[in-house]
Protein backbone atom coordinates (compact mmCIF):
# COMPACT_ATOMS: atom_id res chain seq x y z
CA UNK A 1 0.00 0.00 0.00
CA UNK A 2 1.41 3.37 -1.03
CA UNK A 3 2.04 6.20 1.39
CA UNK A 4 -0.31 8.40 -0.65
CA UNK A 5 -3.12 5.88 -0.23
CA UNK A 6 -2.48 5.60 3.51
CA UNK A 7 -2.65 9.39 3.91
CA UNK A 8 -5.78 9.56 1.75
CA UNK A 9 -7.50 6.93 3.90
CA UNK A 10 -6.44 8.66 7.12
CA UNK A 11 -7.72 12.00 5.79
CA UNK A 12 -11.06 10.52 4.71
CA UNK A 13 -11.63 8.81 8.06
CA UNK A 14 -10.57 12.01 9.84
CA UNK A 15 -13.18 13.85 7.75
CA UNK A 16 -15.79 11.30 8.78
CA UNK A 17 -14.88 11.68 12.45
CA UNK A 18 -14.69 15.47 12.50
CA UNK A 19 -17.80 16.05 10.43
CA UNK A 20 -19.79 13.50 12.45
CA UNK A 21 -18.69 15.06 15.73
CA UNK A 22 -19.66 18.53 14.50
CA UNK A 23 -23.05 17.50 13.11
CA UNK A 24 -24.19 15.21 15.92
CA UNK A 25 -22.89 17.34 18.78
CA UNK A 26 -24.73 20.29 17.25
CA UNK A 27 -27.91 18.19 17.02
CA UNK A 28 -27.57 17.04 20.63
CA UNK A 29 -26.78 20.56 21.89
CA UNK A 30 -29.84 21.95 20.12
CA UNK A 31 -27.98 25.05 18.96
CA UNK A 32 -25.03 25.79 16.71
CA UNK A 33 -21.87 26.70 18.63
CA UNK A 34 -18.44 27.88 17.58
CA UNK A 35 -16.75 24.58 18.39
CA UNK A 36 -19.23 22.77 16.10
CA UNK A 37 -18.14 25.14 13.36
CA UNK A 38 -14.51 24.18 13.95
CA UNK A 39 -15.39 20.52 13.35
CA UNK A 40 -17.32 21.40 10.17
CA UNK A 41 -14.25 23.18 8.80
CA UNK A 42 -11.91 20.38 9.89
CA UNK A 43 -14.16 17.81 8.23
CA UNK A 44 -14.20 19.87 5.05
CA UNK A 45 -10.41 20.29 5.08
CA UNK A 46 -9.75 16.58 5.67
CA UNK A 47 -12.29 15.60 3.01
CA UNK A 48 -10.73 17.96 0.48
CA UNK A 49 -7.23 16.65 1.25
CA UNK A 50 -8.34 13.02 1.08
CA UNK A 51 -10.27 13.54 -2.14
CA UNK A 52 -7.31 15.32 -3.70
CA UNK A 53 -5.01 12.43 -2.85
CA UNK A 54 -7.52 9.85 -4.09
CA UNK A 55 -7.74 11.80 -7.34
CA UNK A 56 -3.96 11.67 -7.72
CA UNK A 57 -4.04 7.93 -7.19
CA UNK A 58 -6.84 7.47 -9.75
CA UNK A 59 -4.94 9.56 -12.28
CA UNK A 60 -8.02 10.76 -14.13
CA UNK A 61 -11.57 11.86 -13.43
CA UNK A 62 -14.23 9.24 -13.96
CA UNK A 63 -17.78 10.53 -14.42
CA UNK A 64 -19.93 8.20 -12.29
CA UNK A 65 -22.35 8.29 -9.35
CA UNK A 66 -19.51 8.32 -6.82
CA UNK A 67 -17.65 11.22 -8.43
CA UNK A 68 -20.76 13.33 -9.02
CA UNK A 69 -22.09 12.81 -5.48
CA UNK A 70 -18.58 13.34 -4.08
CA UNK A 71 -18.24 16.68 -5.85
CA UNK A 72 -21.74 17.68 -4.71
CA UNK A 73 -20.93 16.64 -1.14
CA UNK A 74 -17.75 18.75 -1.01
CA UNK A 75 -19.61 21.76 -2.40
CA UNK A 76 -22.41 21.29 0.14
CA UNK A 77 -19.88 20.90 2.97
CA UNK A 78 -18.31 24.19 1.96
CA UNK A 79 -21.69 25.97 1.73
CA UNK A 80 -22.67 24.41 5.08
CA UNK A 81 -19.51 25.63 6.83
CA UNK A 82 -19.72 29.11 5.29
CA UNK A 83 -23.40 29.43 6.23
CA UNK A 84 -22.66 28.29 9.80
CA UNK A 85 -19.86 30.86 9.98
CA UNK A 86 -22.21 33.65 8.86
CA UNK A 87 -24.91 32.59 11.33
CA UNK A 88 -22.46 32.69 14.22
CA UNK A 89 -20.83 35.94 13.12
CA UNK A 90 -24.24 37.62 12.89
CA UNK A 91 -25.43 35.97 16.11
CA UNK A 92 -28.62 34.70 14.42
CA UNK A 93 -30.13 32.74 17.32
CA UNK A 94 -33.21 31.46 15.47
CA UNK A 95 -31.10 30.11 12.62
CA UNK A 96 -28.56 28.65 15.05
CA UNK A 97 -31.32 26.64 16.76
CA UNK A 98 -32.58 25.07 13.53
CA UNK A 99 -29.26 24.68 11.73
CA UNK A 100 -28.98 20.99 12.68
CA UNK A 101 -31.66 20.15 10.10
CA UNK A 102 -29.43 21.17 7.21
CA UNK A 103 -26.38 19.72 8.96
CA UNK A 104 -27.88 16.25 9.12
CA UNK A 105 -28.99 16.45 5.48
CA UNK A 106 -25.49 17.41 4.31
CA UNK A 107 -23.90 14.73 6.53
CA UNK A 108 -26.18 11.98 5.18
CA UNK A 109 -25.51 13.09 1.61
CA UNK A 110 -21.77 13.12 2.35
CA UNK A 111 -21.94 9.53 3.61
CA UNK A 112 -23.10 8.25 0.21
CA UNK A 113 -19.87 9.00 -1.70
CA UNK A 114 -17.84 8.09 1.40
CA UNK A 115 -19.27 4.57 1.45
CA UNK A 116 -19.52 4.14 -2.32
CA UNK A 117 -15.82 5.04 -2.51
CA UNK A 118 -15.01 2.33 0.01
CA UNK A 119 -17.17 -0.20 -1.83
CA UNK A 120 -15.61 0.66 -5.17
CA UNK A 121 -12.12 0.42 -3.71
CA UNK A 122 -12.83 -2.99 -2.21
CA UNK A 123 -14.16 -4.22 -5.54
CA UNK A 124 -10.98 -3.11 -7.31
CA UNK A 125 -8.64 -4.84 -4.88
Amino acid sequence: MSTTLIFAIVFMFSALGCYSIGVWSEKLAGVLKRWHLAFFWLGFAFDTAGTTLMGRIAGSFSFNLHSVLGALAIILMLIHAVWATIILMRNEQALAKNFHKISIFVWVLWLIPFFTGMILAMGLS
